[in-house]
Formats: structure tokens, sequence, C-alpha cells
């Protein structure tokens, strides 16, 4: 039984990888994908990219694996040249698409753009990117402009129970047990 593809432009997107250089002379690409096992962005369709301030339907005409790599074809693309129009693109799915998660699981889009403060309350600043370094996940936080400390950018991991106190999505807040010095 096959998929239905929803063909409307994604009204919550997201990024699920980048299309990489060509491959071949007959329209195939690299990809890179920014999900947590690799093959898992053929999961999710239809992908779009943006051009020129608009979106465009990504339609996919078949992957494999080459080595290391993942490579594509892509409708439309017959040959090196048009492929490599494609080149550096984001893929972007409607994250609705994303499963649900468990209680204390977090997808980092959630927790990108969130405020960042210590249980004593001082404010740290907000999560402008999200890092793995394979024992943990860390938070990039932006410090605030008048950052007692003068630090203008802090990694502090994502440790549940250790550092990360709470976090609440709805007020875009993540608390922690944070040394604001370091």
């Amino acid at each position: 039984m096959s998929k239905q593809i929803r063909t409307a432009i994604p009204t919550n997107p997201i990024v699920v990888g980048k299309m990489g250089s060509t491959y071949g002379i007959r329209g195939w690409l690299r990809v890179f994908s920014s999900t947590e096992e690799s093959e898992s962005i053929f999961d999710y369709q239809p992908w779009f990219i943006k051009r020129a301030g608009e979106w465009r339907l990504i339609e996919l005409e078949g992957w494999k694996r080459h080595s290391q790599d993942l490579i594509i074809k892509v409708k439309g693309m017959e040959d090196r040249e048009a492929a490599s129009l494609l080149t550096n693109c984001e893929i972007v799915v409607d994250s609705t698409q994303l499963p649900a998660l468990a209680a204390g699981d977090y997808y980092w889009k959630d927790l990108t753009g969130c405020r960042v403060v210590t249980t004593a309350g001082y404010e740290l600043g907000g999560v402008i990117d999200m890092m793995e370094t394979g024992s943990n996940d860390v938070m990039v936080v932006k410090a605030n402009l008048k950052d007692a400390f003068g630090i203008q950018e802090r990694l502090i991991p994502f440790l549940d129970g250790q550092v990360i106190k709470k976090v609440d999505l709805s007020a875009h807040v993540i608390e922690v047990e944070w040394d604001p010095s370091f």
C-alpha cells in the first residue's frame, strides 16, 4: 500500500536535510540527512525547497545508498547540469509529519528560540542552536546583550535531571541548574 503524498506547501516547515553535489552525469545528487537515522529522511514526503522566495515541490524518482553517501534522482533532472541547480538547497517538510514524542523527549526545533533561565532566576539568554556531541546534546545559548559576566555564547549540556530542571514549551522557557559565570 503506498503512502498518500500531500502536496500543499508546508505550513510548519522544518529542514530535514540538504542536497549536495551532483553524482555522475545522469542527474543524481548526494543528500545529507539531518534525521537521526540517515535513511529516515525518505519517510517524510513530500519534499520542498525554497527558491526565489517560493516553495517548489521536489519529487523523487529514486534513491539509493552508494558507499557512505545517500544519492537521489529527482524527477525531471536528467543531466548533471540540471541537477547542479539543486546543490545546497535545504530539504524541507511540514513538521506535522513528525511522530509524536514520549514525555521528556523534545524536537530540537521546539527548543530553539526558548529562553534559558537558571533555577535562581538568572536569564542566560536564548537557544539559537543545538549540537550533538555523541554523549549528549548541547544547547547553544546566545547570551543577553548586557550579560553581567560578559559572555556572548554558552554551551549548556542538555542533561535531563542534572542540568535541565524544567522545560516549558508553551512558555518557551528552559530552567537549568547552571553557573551563569560559566
